[in-house]
């Protein structure tokens, strides 16, 4: 018999990452860099033309290999796709933890 464990909501936490929050953000922002691309319907290399990063970066980073691209980088990366942008800065709520970052995605 398998046993089967309940997870967290980021799984890089459940893998024992030091940076599980970091890296979540990079996955949830190369989702939705992913989400433009596909919806716009440009190829690679024209999206790389569009955000600045050569195609094969771009390729690794919609593969989830983005461990070399920062997440500031990544989100000029959406800005040049035509999102806005923000970054807001809060005090906690009560059912998060202290210093928690996390991104959060309108229209």
């Amino acid at each position: 018999m398998i046993d089967i464990e309940q997870g967290s909501t980021n799984v890089y936490a459940d893998l024992g990452r030091h940076d599980a929050d970091e890296m979540l953000i990079k996955a949830q922002l190369a989702t939705k860099i992913a989400e433009i691309i596909k919806r716009r319907r440009l190829t690679q290399a024209k999206a790389a033309e569009i955000v600045g990063i050569p195609q094969p970066k771009l390729s690794g980073l919609l593969r989830g290999q983005f461990r070399g691209i920062s997440e500031a980088k990544m989100l000029g990366c959406l800005a040049r796709l035509g999102r806005d942008v923000r970054i807001v800065v809060g005090p906690s709520r009560p059912r998060s933890k202290p210093g928690h970052v996390e991104v959060e995605f309108t229209g």
